[in-house]
């Protein structure tokens, strides 16, 4: 056996290598990158050829030869990416600017491995205890060299673990394939609908091609392993945790019992995935059924596509929902009955592309609507949409029912200045509603606004899922900076479109500012406790020290008091969403990995 051992951090697809030899030997090719090292073909026979490089070489009587070969497609595309960023591109507004956007505590941190955390100020209630706290958020592994938004940038999960009172903390990248390629290529490329489309009709149509041509070279594969960079939140469905973004499939991520993260790979829930299949980043878990329900938008008709996926973790039948025009759904929301889709007025258009724009652009002259439909229906004809004008909901907190499930309620924050929401989304003036619609009559009932502070990230005591609640707890936004935290009493009657119904808040200071809170209840397996009896924790950055906490707040005191501070072993950059999970749900995870 004699082996051929091709050197090569990058293989073009669909070319090919011949070996021509004179030996009566068999041949073995293997393959070694600068990552791995495997064998691709085994005994090849003087008249063997694969489909990799065109290349003929005689072997020798050794027992091994080894081709040092690198291609020089790397480069040439490495060039005209450079070519375009640095001449074509146009003059890139701040909003598109990696120099402004990857500012502050924005900009990006290295992986940690599993570290003791010393400081813990104050006493962390034993509800924490076994379980770990963990938040994704955009983290770009390489600095950008063209125009970048805030809501790109590699997924990393920041999480801290709680053993004992001893709590250690690690971050790590989700190795989606964007990220793989990237690393191993050694610069930024995979292409954004954000902002790679927006530096001009020149530039958009020179990236569409360079994109074009990296996928037919073999350079990465979007087709079948998707784009996306798993940045954006984390549920657990059927005992296994996911990283999400609603550009591409979920991520399956195990936690250690040492305390790290790995990640398994993308997953779609037993079904074979179809060419650019996506998810959304925010499925709805029934704590009950333990059913998750989730929808992918796709650009031909149907334009959505609802599903199921069972406690087995297996994905159900879809229904396919048409809609009017491509729009870009962020999240929806889920009762006993009923799922809640908006359909508001931001749309995709892919042809915006040749006008030199980001295909994802508001639609001024759309009303926005809601749509109703029976959470197990066999298909569209069972929706009900209801207009709702100048509703633009980006994130769903809570949504239930009343009067026999002939009345729906929805909580969530509505982008007032939906213009802004892409450019600037701390310009988008969001604010926490209340909207109830008569799915009988197919009508709004009432709209109210409960606070008049700019608040998103709105949560819930996950017990309460689906049903009539009390409380909500949302960040109060200031730019892109959540400045503090709100806790807002449902059962405070509201006159007119606008109040308060504020019970209690929490001003973190100013030079701090935190990330979406998540409610932990103080005995999760208490039928008979309080709705708010439990905790708010979340990540708290101070700009005037490198250091970050993870906080812990009495969500009963009328302050939303600190009860306990752990300082963290590293700087955490603002990011998106996350969640808190027990001991008991850590031990389901390690189980399944197993």
């Amino acid at each position: 056996m004699q082996t051929l051992i091709l050197h090569s951090t990058f293989i073009p697809r669909n070319l090919e290598i011949t070996i021509n030899s004179n030996s009566s030997h068999h041949h073995q090719l293997t393959l070694i990158t600068a990552k791995s090292s495997s064998t691709i073909f085994h005994n090849l026979t003087k008249n063997s050829s694969t489909i990799f490089y065109n290349l003929t070489k005689k072997l020798p009587k050794t027992d091994q030869t080894i081709i040092n070969f690198k291609s020089p497609l790397p480069s040439i595309f490495k060039s005209l990416d450079d070519f375009i960023c640095n001449v074509i591109d146009l003059p890139l507004p701040p909003s598109l600017d990696p120099k402004h956007v990857l500012s502050g505590n924005f900009a990006p941190v290295s992986e940690l491995p599993p570290t003791a955390c010393d400081a813990v100020e104050g006493s962390l209630p034993g509800c924490l205890d076994g379980g770990a706290y963990i938040r994704n958020g955009p983290n770009p592994h390489f600095f950008p060299n063209g125009p970048y938004h805030l809501f790109e940038g590699d997924g990393m999960l920041h999480m801290i673990k709680f053993s004992h009172g001893k709590p250690t903390f690690c971050c790590r990248y989700v190795n989606t394939h964007k990220h793989a390629v990237e690393r191993e290529i050694g610069y930024p490329f995979v292409p954004s609908i954000f902002s790679s489309f927006n530096g001009g009709l020149l530039a958009s149509i020179s990236r569409f091609f360079l994109t074009t041509a990296r996928v037919i070279a073999g350079q990465f594969d979007p087709i079948n392993h998707g784009l996306g960079p798993a940045n954006t939140s984390l549920a657990l469905i059927s005992d296994r945790l996911f990283a999400l973004c609603e550009s591409d499939l979920p991520y399956a991520i195990e936690i250690t019992a040492e305390g790290d993260l790995k990640t398994l790979g993308r997953h779609d829930f037993g079904l074979k995935s179809a060419p650019f299949s996506r998810m959304t980043a925010h499925p709805k878990i029934d704590c009950v059924t333990g059913e998750a329900f989730a929808y992918e938008y796709v650009g031909t008709p149907p334009s959505l596509k609802l599903f199921r996926i069972d406690s087995d973790g297996k994905r159900q039948k879809h229904v396919p929902i048409s809609m009017e025009k491509f729009t870009a759904i962020h999240d929806f929301a889920v009762t006993e009955r009923y799922a809640v889709i908006p359909d508001v007025q931001i749309v995709v258009n892919p042809w915006s592309i040749l006008k030199g724009r980001s295909p994802v652009e508001i639609d001024r002259e759309k009303v926005a609507r809601l749509g109703v439909i029976p959470r197990y229906a066999e298909d569209e004809g069972e929706m009900v949409w209801i207009e709702a004008a100048g509703f633009n909901p980006v994130h769903c907190a809570s949504a239930w029912e009343e009067d026999g499930g002939d009345t729906v309620c929805v909580v969530a924050s509505n982008a007032m200045a939906v213009d802004k929401l892409l450019e600037n989304v701390g310009s988008a003036e969001m604010r926490m509603e209340k909207i109830v619609v008569d799915v009988k009559r197919k009508t709004v009932v009432r709209r109210q606004r409960l606070s008049p502070e700019i608040l998103d990230f709105g949560v819930i005591n996950p017990a309460y899922a689906a049903k009539k609640h009390r409380y909500i707890y949302a960040a109060i936004v200031c730019e892109l900076r959540l400045i503090g935290v709100v806790k807002l009493d449902l059962s405070i009657p509201i006159k007119g479109s606008g109040g308060d119904c504020a019970v209690a808040s929490r001003w973190y200071g100013p030079s701090c500012h935190g990330s979406e809170p998540f409610f932990v209840a103080r005995e999760p397996n208490n039928p008979t406790a309080e709705e708010d009896d439990g905790y708010l924790v979340t990540y708290l950055h101070d700009d005037n020290t490198p250091q970050s906490k993870f906080i812990v707040m009495d969500a009963k005191s009328p302050n939303l008091d600190i009860i306990a501070a752990v300082k963290l072993p590293q700087r955490i950059p603002t990011g998106f969403h996350g969640l808190f999970l027990s001991e008991s749900d850590l031990n389901k995870l390690i189980r399944q990995s197993c």
